[in-house]
Parts: C-alpha cells; structure tokens; sequence
C-alpha cells in the first residue's frame, strides 16, 4: 500500500477518555479521524482502578475539594483551573452515565440507589465515583461502545503518530521558523500518521487537532503505565514548537505490585485499598506512616512515595507490606475484585496477609500548556488529559483528579470550537504538505542497539531522576542522556521508520524536558525533591515553561499562556 492523505474536520490522537470524550462530542461537528498506535482500549484509562472525585454527597462541598487540590499541588495551583473542574464535575458524571457508564451505587438510609464514593489520598471527604475497582476498564467499555454507532468516527488502530503537520515541514528557513516562532503564530493542520503493519506513513490533515496521548511512565524502569505510555503528543507538541511546562513533576504511585524478577508494566494497588483502612508496614512490622504526616496511609502521594522510598534505602529491603487482610474475604471480593484476583494469581491472598508493594512511576503533572478551553499555543492544536498542563494538579496531583480534568477539558474544548465554527472553516485552507520521505534501511544490528538505548533511558531515569534527586545525578543525567540522543537521532535519521523507533525518539526527547525542568528547580516542592534544596522557596513559585527553540521561562503562577 502507498502513503495517502486523509482529510477530516476533527483529527483525535490518543484513545483514553479525554480523546473518546472529545470525538465523541466533535462528531456532532464534523467528520472525525480517531488515531491510536495500539488497539482502541489500550490506555492509561483502561488501568484506572480508582475512580473520579466528584462533589456529589450533601456533607461535601466544591470548596473542600478545591481546598484539598490546592493542599496536594504545594502551592502551584491555578485555583481558577481547579475550580472549573470541580464545579463542572457533576454535570459530566451525569454525562457519563446517560452514555452508558455503570459505577458502583449502593442504597442508603432512606433506601435510595446513590453513587458508592470512596475516599483516596489527600481527600478530606469520600467523594470517588468508581466501578469497584475497575473504573478505567468499565469507562473505555461504555466510551467505545457509543462511539461505535456513530458513523462519523473513523478509528484507525495500530497507527503511531509521527509529527505534528506545521508550516515547518514546508521547506521554511531556520530564520523564517525562528521568526515564526517567537510570534507564537505556529499553526498546525494535522499529522503525520505510520502504519504499523504497512510501514507507509500517511498525511492526516483536519481543522482541529486534539493531542490526547496520555502519560510518559514508560521513560521509567518501573511504571503503572501500559507501553504506550511514551510521551509522544509531549514530544510531537514540543517539536512543533508548543510551550510545554512542569516537566519536573512527576507522581510516583506509592504502591504497584512487587513481584521479584518481573520486568514491564508494574500492577497497580489502588489508593482506594488504603482508602478503605490499609496500613503500610516494613518487613519488621513497624507502621511507618505514623508521625510523618496527620493522615498517615492517606497523606498526599508525594508524601507517601518518598516516605517508602526513605525506608527501602534505610533498610535494605526491595519492597514494604500493605495489609488490607483484617477487612475479610467478602468484603475485598466485592470492593476490589480486580486486585483480589490479580494478586491470587500469583500466589498472594489479600484477605489473609499483606500485599509486597513497591513505588511506580504513575503520573505526570505536567505536559503542554493550554488555556481554559483546552487550546495549546499553536494554533488549532488541543490538548486534553494527562499530555495537557492545565494548572489543575501543580506540583503533586491529588488522586482521582485526572479522569475529572479529561472529561472536563475535551468538554471545554468542544464547546470552543462550537462557539467558533470559523475554526472548522479554516482547515480548508491547509497548503499541500510533501510526502514522507521513506528512505531508509533496516539493520538488525542498529535494531538491538535501540533496544538497548530504550533500556538506557528507562535506567538513568529511574537511576538519577526519580523519586529522589541531587544536583549531581541531575547533570550527570543531563551528559549522559546528550550522548543517548545523539545517537537515537543519528538512527531515525537514517533507519526504516518503525513504532519502535517514534517511541524511542519520543522517549528521549521528553526525559531532557523532565532533566531540564529539574534543574531549574532550585527548589524542593511537591513531586520535585532536591537534597540540594530540601525546603520550598518562594522565589520559585512559578511554572517553568519551554519550548524547543531553547527557551526555558520561569513564568508567574496566573501566568498561563491564556487566561
């Protein structure tokens, strides 16, 4: 098969809820291209076990979860970003389940059928929407369910997305593309798409773009995240010239499965399990919550990680306990059946001992900058969910939060683009982009040696910027990872264009923003902890933004790009 064009109205990278969510609503508008690199349920979406915090019990308030959410993000904030997901989060629940989502109810005192709402971390009320402990897989169930009777959705699985379509890939000079950029007036027209199977890259033009890619756990050892998790809408956004900001924090999930010997995708332990009354222990049975913070098992997660984290390198031990067995068997069966499974199948019976857990790479605060209504600084380019900074989670995303900011933003978005139909007329006047140029080879020998590049950067992430950082480890990242790049440049610059290969270009491009990021930090706030620097500064209450022609900003916190 030869490369083609597909023209559409809407293109939708990314398949989890704020890409589902948002062509859902734009199919209303227009025709709508929908792109995943995997199948159309393979996300960080689907893994979500824990829920969305709403404000939906009379004893709750959108005061207390906006309180609780600025208390999680240490200071950096945009209280106005908060306060729009939060008040918004009843109405798009409601949405959710007129389109089909089944969450867990349960009938209360005066037998009436109510949503059940869980309490996670950093949660002062229960206030979590979920589906037992499977919210991520009941939502794409219930998204893709809708989008497959609507027949202006076209998805197109299996298909990795290169590079955003900008005036850029029209042969400009390096002073016109300098000039361009430094007047924030980058316009983007769609993509170029890979066909895994074929190997032919095709041109994707549309009016609107939504970038929905997800996280960037996979540039980690250890992670929660699925193998697509790659960083790729970041990476895309930022070559193209987007601002991408708080590239530095990022959640480490306190508890993921430890299994000795086992390599990939670590198995998530919800925060809901420790929600419901969970202790963490050391292998010696001493409860080591206690005195290091008012909420013990349920402080923030940043807290929480570093706190086990201290405790592995105090003792010596690969993993600590989190005993859930005293709430019985019945009781876990039904409330976390999932996990109750998962951890039977390797030989681990929650309701008669404790889970071996270990922290994960999870969540990345951070991403490209958007306004309130999801629009990037490049024009036409929306961003939703977690590749969208947004200033909703700051320096440390309080849990369950993320699902609310994704459905609330591709809402936002159409509701942008609907108010502002000129939008849609504008994509028809996209120039005539060239076709990708498809040169190259296939050598086994370059192929092992990306393999082991990805394996590379996986380690000196985890190695030198994880949990805990120094200054040290930082710039040493920074040298090595120099070195890495040029290499993994040198490859796509001349190898047969694969998944594997996007992937790794991507990979590396979002590690220098996080490396860059935390150096410029001086600081120890949230996500972000510096031996070097070990208390909060107020010098750096601000985001630091970047964008690729080597701009590095420490912008004010009301600063976002639009207001």
């Amino acid at each position: 098969m030869n490369s083609a064009t597909y023209r559409s109205d809407f293109l939708v990278i990314g398949s989890g809820i704020a890409g589902l969510t948002f062509a859902i609503k734009a199919s209303a508008l227009g025709t709508v291209h929908l792109v995943t690199k995997k199948k159309d349920s393979d996300s960080n979406t689907n893994y979500a076990q824990g829920g969305i915090a709403t404000v939906m019990d009379p004893g709750d308030s959108v005061e207390n979860h906006v309180a609780d959410t600025l208390k999680a993000g240490a200071g950096l904030c945009n209280e106005d970003a908060v306060r729009l997901i939060v008040e918004s989060g009843p109405e798009r629940i409601a949405e959710l389940i007129e389109w089909g989502m089944r969450f867990t109810t349960r009938i209360d005192e005066d037998g009436k059928e109510v949503l059940d709402l869980g309490r996670e971390g950093g949660h002062s009320k229960n206030r979590i929407v979920h589906a037992r402990d499977l919210t991520g897989k009941e939502l794409e169930r219930a998204l893709l369910e809708k989008i497959a009777g609507i027949s202006a959705i076209r998805v197109f699985e299996d298909h990795t997305a290169v590079d955003i379509l900008t005036e850029h890939q029209l042969g400009f000079s390096s002073t016109d593309r300098q000039r361009s950029r430094s007047r924030d007036d980058i316009t983007c027209y769609g993509a170029y798409i890979l066909e895994n199977a074929t190997g032919d890259v095709h041109l994707f033009t549309a009016s609107v773009t939504m970038l929905a890619t997800g996280g960037v756990g996979q540039i980690y050892q250890h992670t929660t995240n699925p193998e697509i998790a790659t960083g790729d809408g970041i990476a895309m956004a930022f070559r193209a010239g987007a601002l991408v900001s708080d590239m530095e924090f990022i959640q480490f999930h306190p508890t993921s499965l430890y299994l000795e010997g086992r390599e990939g995708r670590f198995f998530l332990i919800s925060e809901a399990v420790r929600g419901e009354g969970a202790v963490l222990t050391n292998l010696r049975g001493r409860r080591f919550m206690e005195g290091v913070h008012p909420m013990k098992e349920l402080a923030p997660r940043d807290v929480v990680a570093r706190t086990i984290d201290a405790e592995l390198k105090k003792s010596g031990d690969k993993f600590v306990l989190l005993d859930i067995s005293f709430k019985g068997e019945v009781f876990l069966k039904k409330r976390f059946p999932q996990i109750y499974e998962r951890c039977k199948e390797e030989g681990i019976d929650i309701a008669r001992g404790p889970i071996p857990v270990v922290p994960a790479a999870h969540y990345l605060c951070g991403g490209v900058v958007t306004d309130s209504n999801g629009r990037s600084s490049v024009r036409n380019l929306f961003v939703s969910g977690e590749s969208a900074c947004t200033g909703v989670h700051g320096a440390n995303r309080l849990a369950s939060n993320s699902l609310l900011e994704g459905i609330v933003y591709s809402h936002r978005a159409w509701c942008h683009i609907a108010e502002n139909r000129g939008l849609l007329a504008s994509g028809s006047d996209a120039p005539n982009f060239p076709a990708w140029n498809k040169e190259g080879t296939f050598d086994l020998e370059e192929w092992i040696l990306i393999q082991h590049n990805k394996e590379d950067v996986k380690r000196l992430m985890w190695d030198y910027v994880g949990i805990v950082r120094t200054n040290l480890r930082l710039q040493r990242a920074r040298r090595r990872l120099k070195i890495f790049s040029e290499e993994i440049n040198d490859y796509y610059r001349r190898s047969t264009l694969s998944p594997e290969l996007v992937e790794l270009r991507n990979l590396a491009t979002v590690a220098g923003l996080i490396i860059e990021g935390a150096l410029w930090r001086k600081e120890s706030r949230g996500l972000h902890y510096n031996t070097d620097y070990p208390d909060m500064d107020d010098s750096y209450r601000k985001n630091i933004v970047m964008r690729s022609n080597g701009d590095t900003v420490l912008r004010p916190l009301s600063g976002f790009l639009f207001s």
